[in-house]
């Protein structure tokens, strides 16, 4: 029986055109962007100028405001440790349900010194502008709230929350690697200084991701690597040209995409939703609203969700984030939200999926559970 991938929250395939598109940047195409003596180097440059503009226009940026880095982390990374590095506020903000590639920065900025504020969440893991707007003190710079969960889906309200921070002078930081190629991403009507983005969440190349850095804002970064003065001294390094190819086709489809596409994942996702929760002691922990359209969070009664996945190896399911999955502590989404981390699982849904796979999940998980759950109790 033909495995069904629904995991594309950790990774998603790479599109057959991305594929093509990367091929002769491997071998024909093989010169450094940074070498500006010969031709080699002129070609590479001009594709990695191509790929910028590409994912600058993704998001309705300047291809100027676009630093290319190794994925969303990094992004992150320099986001938040690389903006405070010579700030003189003290004071952070972030919420509770955030990727651990914000989570942890933060957490090192306290340990050098800064003040921060873990905002809670509520069932459906969001925060209101009202709280964010509580939370500011005299001494906030930056505030860091990611647009969309990678475990709930759940998308904050971060249009009103970056226009709460505009007014009183406070940097915004988005971690947006969920939301590429599921929504459509407009920098400007979202109010943000800083975004982060990653190839590999929206059917790109693992291993390239970039920030947006917006210019009018004034935002000062300082480099966490040196070496050669790369992408404006902000991140040294050889830039992979057959990687940024990739993203900045992945970014095009994605553009083109995103309505459409995520108008169909939801259909397909409600009837997921119908269909395991027909099942019984079935309990949604995704929002039912303002939610990625692939994204679904289920908690099962009276089950090991982990046992419960071994019975369905035919799927490629997963308990919470990949980045996090060597940690065997329960996940600090659900927890946040009050969700039995044990007895959850994730579904994400992509480009691939069909009705028929759809039927197929609803079919077997229903066959299934009852048999893990009358299983577990003897």
């Amino acid at each position: 029986m033909t495995p069904i991938y629904l995991d594309h929250h950790a990774t998603t395939p790479c599109e057959p055109q991305v594929v093509q598109a990367m091929l002769p940047y491997f071998t024909e195409v093989f010169g450094n962007a940074a070498s500006r003596g010969h031709s080699w180097g002129f070609e590479a440059q001009a594709a990695v100028d191509l790929g910028r503009e590409r994912v600058a226009a993704m998001i309705g940026a300047s291809p100027s405001e676009v630093i290319f880095t190794s994925g969303a982390t990094e992004a992150n990374n320099l986001a938040i440790l690389g903006a405070l590095a010579r700030q003189a506020k003290r004071h952070v903000i972030t919420t509770a349900i955030e990727h651990r590639s914000v989570l942890d920065p933060m957490r090192e900025l306290e340990r050098r010194g800064f003040s921060l504020t873990v905002l809670p969440v509520d069932r459906d893991g969001r925060v209101t502008p009202e709280q964010l707007k509580a939370a500011l003190r005299a001494d906030t710079a930056l505030v860091s709230v990611g647009l969309a969960n990678n475990e709930i889906g759940t998308l904050q309200p971060i249009a009103a929350i970056g226009e709460i921070c505009r007014e009183a002078g406070v940097w915004l930081h988005a971690d947006a690697a969920q939301a590429s190629g599921c929504i459509s991403l407009d920098v400007a009507a979202l109010n943000v200084d800083l975004l982060s983005l990653s190839a590999h969440k929206c059917y790109g190349p693992k291993g390239i991701g970039a920030l947006f850095v917006r210019r009018r804002a004034r935002v000062s970064i300082e480099p966490l690597q040196y070496g050669g003065g790369h992408e404006k001294g902000l991140r040294s390094g050889t830039l992979p040209v057959p990687l940024i190819v990739g993203f900045g086709v992945a970014a095009e489809h994605s553009a083109k995409e995103a309505d459409s596409g995520g108008a169909r994942l939801a259909r397909l996702r409600d009837a997921l939703w119908e269909g395991l929760a027909a099942i019984g002691g079935v309990h949604r922990n995704s929002p039912s609203i303002q939610v990625l359209p692939h994204n679904l969070n289920v908690a099962f009664d009276g089950i090991d969700a982990e046992l419960l996945l071994l019975e369905l190896r035919e799927f490629g399911l997963s308990t919470g984030s990949a980045c996090s999955s060597a940690n065997r502590e329960p996940s600090h989404v659900l927890t946040a939200i009050g969700a039995p981390p044990r007895q959850s699982v994730r579904f994400g849904l992509g480009r691939s999926t069909t009705e028929a796979d759809i039927r197929r999940v609803i079919q077997r998980f229903a066959e299934v559970v009852p048999f893990v759950r009358d299983r577990d109790h003897l």
